[in-house]
C-alpha cells in the first residue's frame, strides 16, 4: 500500500484521452481478449476430454465432425462468428450424453422405445449445460437443434427448413453420415456408397440439400481415417 502511494505521488497517472492512456487501454483489452480466448479453448478441450472418458469413440467422432463442419461452413460462406459456433457445436454436440446411462449408450442391440426417448434427451441436456457458460449461448442453441429434420419431423422442437439454425443443419448432416459409416456395438458401419445413397435419398426431407451437396463434394477423400479406425479401408468398403 505504501509503495503504491509513493509511486502515485511521483508518477502522475495518464490522463484519459492521452496517447499513453489509450495505449494502455488497448493493451489491456488485447490481454483480456487473449485470456478469454484461452479460457474458451480450455473449456472446449475439457468438455471434449469428458466425452472421451465417457466413450472414446464419441470423442474421436466429435473431433472428426469439427473438421468436416468447418469445411462445409467455409464453403457455404459462414461468417467468422458462425464458424466459431460451428466448431464448438460440432465438437460438443454429444456433450449431453454424459447424462445418458451407460446401459443405454453401450447397449449391444437396438434401443427399445423408452430407451430411445431418453437417448433423444441428450441434445436438451447439452443445451442445458452449455447455455450456462458466457459466450456459449449460441452454440448451446445450435446443439439443442442438431437433430431437427428439414421437413419438421425431427426433435426436440419440430423446426423446419430455415427455422433450423444453419450450424445445426450442418452438424445434422455430418453427424448422421459419420454415424452411418462408423461401426457400433450392435452393427457394422455401412459401405461408403450406401451411406452416400441414404444421405442423398434423405436430402430435402431429413437433411438440408445445400449442406448435403457441400459435404459430398469432399466426403470421399475424408473416408480413409474413418475406415482405418474400423479396421478396414476405403477401397474395400466402396
Amino acid at each position: 500500500m505504501l509503495v503504491a502511494a509513493m509511486s502515485n505521488d511521483h508518477i502522475p497517472a495518464p490522463m484519459e484521452g492521452s496517447s499513453s492512456f489509450a495505449a494502455r487501454e488497448s493493451l489491456r483489452v488485447k490481454q483480456l481478449e487473449a485470456q478469454t480466448s484461452a479460457l474458451r479453448s480450455s473449456v472446449i478441450c475439457a468438455f471434449n476430454q469428458l466425452l472421451d472418458l465417457k466413450d472414446l469413440n464419441t470423442g474421436v467422432h466429435s473431433t472428426r465432425l469439427a473438421e468436416w463442419g468447418m469445411r462445409v461452413g467455409q464453403e457455404l460462406g459462414l461468417e467468422e462468428a458462425e464458424l466459431q459456433n460451428l466448431e464448438v457445436a460440432a465438437l460438443l454436440h454429444d456433450i449431453g450424453k454424459v447424462g445418458i446411462p451407460d446401459s443405454i449408450l453401450r447397449k449391444p442391440e437396438r434401443l427399445d422405445p423408452e430407451e430411445y426417448a431418453l437417448m433423444k434427451k441428450h441434445s436438451e441436456y447439452g443445451w442445458a449445460v452449455l447455455r450456462m457458460l458466457p459466450g456459449f449461448e449460441r452454440a448451446a442453441l445450435d446443439i439443442l437443434h442438431h437433430h431437427e429434420s428439414f421437413d419438421g419431423k425431427g426433435y426436440p422442437a419440430g423446426l423446419t427448413g430455415a427455422e433450423i439454425p444453419v450450424v445445426s443443419r450442418i452438424v445434422c448432416v455430418i453427424d448422421a453420415f459419420d454415424a452411418m459409416v462408423s461401426s457400433r456395438p450392435y452393427r457394422k458401419g455401412l459401405p461408403y456408397q450406401e451411406a452416400v445413397r441414404r444421405l442423398t435419398e434423405a436430402s430435402g426431407t431429413q437433411f438440408d440439400p445445400v449442406v448435403v451437396q457441400s459435404f459430398l463434394s469432399f466426403a470421399e477423400s475424408e473416408m480413409s481415417p474413418v475406415f482405418a479406425a474400423a479396421g478396414t479401408s476405403v477401397s474395400s468398403a466402396l
